[in-house]
């Protein structure tokens, strides 16, 4: 049976950064959905819910209140997106300041282990602190060791 963990970080800490020569872009719809559900479908091919989008999946989150391009970070290597995160805010929880959520976070696996799930993570905890939120959230398969690992080593518990 599958168990996910919810883990969180406080936004007030410190974010650790490191210095890398990768390059960041935010996310277009008119640029970036074909070959964004590619990498992500390769990314996620066997996960029971980030797996196997169309582009309905992809356009049905566009029109979500919370989607916020401007929070949804790719790394690019000579033109071709090798990672990304895509952040989310909850503004919708009653007496409960906003929380910020690094929704979605996938690196090509032919670009594992180069520090890249790392720098997109860092990236959405930047932008969701520039928000002025205080509080980051994400939520992870507890057998995922190697994200959970990551996540850990960026201050979530």
């Amino acid at each position: 049976m599958r168990k996910i963990l919810k883990l969180s970080r406080s936004l007030t800490d410190p974010i650790q950064t490191t210095a890398h020569n990768l390059s960041f872009i935010t996310f277009d719809a008119e640029l970036h959905c074909e070959a964004w559900l590619e990498l992500n479908n390769k990314i996620f091919q066997v996960h029971p819910d980030q797996g196997n989008w169309a582009m309905a999946d992809l356009e049905n989150r566009m029109r979500e209140p919370w989607f916020d391009p401007e929070g949804f970070f790719l790394c690019v290597r000579d033109g071709i997106i090798v990672g990304f995160c895509w952040t989310k805010i909850h503004r919708d929880f009653v007496n409960v300041e906003p929380v910020g959520e690094l929704y979605v976070i996938g690196v090509d696996p032919a670009f594992s282990n180069q520090g890249i799930g790392k720098a997109v993570c860092t990236e959405g905890l930047i932008y969701l602190r520039d928000k002025g939120l205080k509080t980051a959230i994400l939520y992870v398969d507890e057998d995922n060791a190697a994200g959970i690992g990551l996540y850990k080593s960026l201050g979530f518990n």
